[in-house]
């Protein structure tokens, strides 16, 4: 078969088992492929995201990572980051790999004892109003905190109230590519949360670790201790390990390969 072939790996992140957590597509290049090729390989794959790797010419870090969703280029994946270390440190081993992102900065997955654990620039929220999206999530929270960079949470009174929303994703989605992350105290773990993200392409998200950067300063300071648990509530539902460090968040949870093969880029 002429043309190019690409090593391929379908990681679910986030997951102790197959068929939990969220799935990501890692794809490793030798060079980046043009902008529209990206994206057409992230709508055939897809996924939630589909994360490219390349080595990093600058050496300022190991690799270089964007992410694509079946619609759009994002500035932060948390899953799709933690899957592509794992494909790394599976593939070549050693503890330790850093990727340098085109807007989030240097990122760093290293092993830890649940399996990995993933360091993402906090994302600060401030106390605010969005009537229009309150109006859409099918219940009313009893607060919002907001950030410029298009991250909501909308805190809940309790589990029940977040597993039962049943928002209008559609005029969600028409307010722009926002994360409205739902969230409120845990029954089995300290916060659950669900996350809708219409405007950038997933309705629901399985998992989120960029909502988990901005959760981790939010439940921190609401909790008044660095460290918790969360789960996040959807249909395949997903554990993580919650850890402020300054102006870093902390995600730790395993990884599981799902498919391992080549992906044929022809024509």
């Amino acid at each position: 078969m002429s043309g190019t072939t690409i090593p391929y790996w379908h990681v679910d992140a986030f997951a102790d088992r197959p068929f939990t957590g969220n799935q990501a597509a890692v794809m490793p290049l030798e060079a980046w492929l043009p902008d529209n090729v990206l994206q057409a390989i992230g709508e055939e794959n897809n996924f939630a995201e589909t994360a490219f790797i390349v080595p990093d010419a600058t050496g300022a870090a190991d690799y270089e990572l964007r992410w694509f969703t079946p619609t759009c280029e994002i500035r932060l994946c948390g899953h799709a980051t933690l899957a592509s270390g794992h494909v790394v440190l599976e593939r070549d081993g050693g503890d330790r790999v850093t990727f340098r992102t085109r807007k989030a900065g240097i990122l760093e997955v290293k092993r830890a004892e649940s399996g990995y654990e993933l360091a993402l620039p906090a994302i600060a929220t401030q106390l605010g109003e969005w009537p229009e999206a309150i109006a859409l999530l099918g219940a009313t929270p009893v607060e919002v905190w907001l950030s410029p960079d298009r991250y909501g949470i909308y805190l809940f009174e309790n589990e029940e109230q977040v597993r039962a929303l049943d928002p209008d994703v559609r005029a969600l989605g028409a307010l722009g590519d926002d994360q409205f992350i739902c969230t409120a105290p845990g029954t089995d773990t300290d916060v659950v949360s669900r996350v809708f993200v219409p405007g950038g392409g997933v309705d629901e998200d399985s998992f989120t670790g960029s909502a988990h950067a901005a959760l981790t300063p939010f439940w921190a300071a609401k909790l008044g201790r660095g460290t918790f648990t969360a789960f996040q509530a959807s249909q395949r539902g997903g554990h993580v390990a919650c850890r402020l460090d300054g102006d870093r968040a902390w995600l730790a949870g395993p990884c599981v390969t799902v498919v391992e093969g080549s992906f044929y880029l022809t024509g």
